[in-house]
């Protein structure tokens, strides 16, 4: 099992990642809606995924074995259960203000059966023995997406899926946020992603979840080739306006 390298980004100002609850607020789904990261098309055939996004921060102490040995069963839980699509995981490179270490992604085929993942014995399991002895503070986010409609890009099989970096973006509005400002941000947010599709293995984002209860009220995850390709992106002049103009 290759351990891909992770990316959280926390965006301020218009946005925040963490701190007090906001308001929930609504953007029409053709802003910010489930996507793939490719522009819209009537020929491409597409099918609805639910995304699970597990932030980890691991003990200071936990050791190399440890780690391998939390990171294997929640990897191999694919294989135990039923409606889990793939999963990805592995260390957070960058620096992030919540001290989070580890990032896991997971992908099922609806609502339901991430409602019986977390609820299995199985996976409560591999929590109390594997996950939480060595780190604390775990936090979820699923959001509702779309993928086109073929085992590739569905199950994230292949060459370009077998190596690469994730890049992990949540968003909680904050609540003197305008509904245009929102809508703004996150109609950028998506031109910058179809921008740079060419750099880009997969990209899906939408609305998350429960997001009344929840700190995010958005959630896109990128799948970048290499950590080449995702210095371009990061460090490009349109993502920095981006982020300059709305998520700074």
């Amino acid at each position: 099992m290759h351990i891909p390298k992770f990316e959280l980004n926390i965006p301020g100002a218009d946005c925040r990642w963490w701190g007090a609850r906001s308001k929930a607020i609504h953007s029409p789904r053709s802003i910010f809606g489930p996507t793939n990261g490719a522009p819209s098309s009537d020929i491409v055939k597409k099918r609805k995924i639910v995304e699970h996004i597990i932030l980890l921060r691991a003990k200071p102490n936990i050791s190399d074995a440890e780690e391998k040995d939390m990171l294997d069963y929640l990897y191999t839980s694919q294989y135990q259960m039923r409606g889990i699509l793939t999963v990805s995981l592995g260390r957070i490179e960058g620096p992030n203000s919540e001290s989070f270490t580890h990032a896991v992604f997971m992908r099922f085929q609806q609502k339901e059966d991430i409602a019986k993942f977390q609820s299995s014995s199985y996976y409560s399991k591999v929590l109390d023995e594997h996950v939480k002895p060595v780190s604390y503070g775990l936090v979820s986010v699923d959001f509702e997406s779309e993928v086109e409609d073929d085992i590739i890009p569905l199950f994230r099989r292949g060459e370009d899926f077998n190596y690469g970096v994730e890049f992990m973006l949540l968003i909680s509005f904050l609540e003197t946020a305008s509904r245009e400002s929102v809508e703004d941000a996150l109609a950028h947010l998506q031109k910058l992603i179809i921008h740079y599709s060419s750099f880009i293995v997969q990209a899906t984002s939408g609305c998350c979840l429960d997001h009344m209860d929840s700190l995010y009220s958005h959630a896109s995850v990128i799948r970048f080739p290499s950590i080449d390709d995702f210095k371009l992106f990061k460090e490009s002049t349109e993502y920095k306006d981006v982020r300059l103009l709305h998520f700074h």
